[in-house]
């Protein structure tokens, strides 16, 4: 039997990812999966002191993502339901690369290893590439409040880890379609157009 779409929207911080993954859900009558974030526990005390609190965080985060989609298997895959989140596990690994090291780091991986081995992968990944001009004035239209003095460098890098990862991907599964949106200029929540044209090409896959 002919797997269900699994829609991954993926991009740095700020890019729009939930938004999209909300809008494509709605048009095009796909389960929307949505990540955890300002539930996260330790968030704020990461922000405070991030060498105490990264393993804590980053073990939150991929303990609530692995239940979630453990449940999206379940509940809609295994039923042949299309599925769009907004987010992809691989995620995990690029933020733990930026948030951990020594022991911490190798824990992590090896954990991360165990519980993501025997996942549902994305069949189809929507990546928004934006410069670091148009992540910040997202971050801070949407007005959260553990987002408003983020570092600008991190940001950069998590640019750079962002294009990395994708190609990683890009070399390990050559036929997944992944579908590129350029965040800067590409505005899909004020413009019909846009946003259409990327609907149409994720019903081009799905279909």
């Amino acid at each position: 039997m002919k797997r269900a779409p699994f829609i991954a929207v993926e991009g740095p911080i700020g890019a729009g990812k939930t938004t999209l993954a909300s809008m494509l859900s709605e048009t095009l009558s796909l389960s929307l999966v949505k990540e955890i974030v300002e539930e996260n526990p330790f968030l704020g005390k990461f922000y405070e002191d991030k060498d105490e609190w990264s393993f804590q965080l980053e073990m939150f985060f991929l303990c609530n993502r692995y239940k979630q989609l453990e449940d999206t298997e379940k509940e809609f895959l295994h039923k042949n339901k299309p599925v769009i989140s907004d987010y992809h596990i691989y995620k995990n690994l690029i933020f733990a690369e930026r948030t951990l090291t020594g022991r911490k780091l190798e824990k992590y991986r090896k954990i991360y290893g165990l519980l993501t081995e025997d996942l549902p992968k994305p069949n189809i990944i929507i990546y928004i590439r934006a410069s670091l001009p148009t992540l910040l004035k997202r971050i801070k239209k949407r007005g959260r409040s553990f987002e408003q003095q983020m570092d600008e460098q991190y940001l950069e890098q998590l640019i750079k880890d962002y294009e990395t990862a994708i190609n990683q991907i890009k070399e390990a599964e050559p036929t997944l379609p992944i579908i590129e949106i350029n965040g800067d200029q590409d505005d899909f929540v004020l413009s019909k157009e846009v946003f259409q044209r990327i609907a149409d090409q994720v019903k081009e896959y799905i279909q």
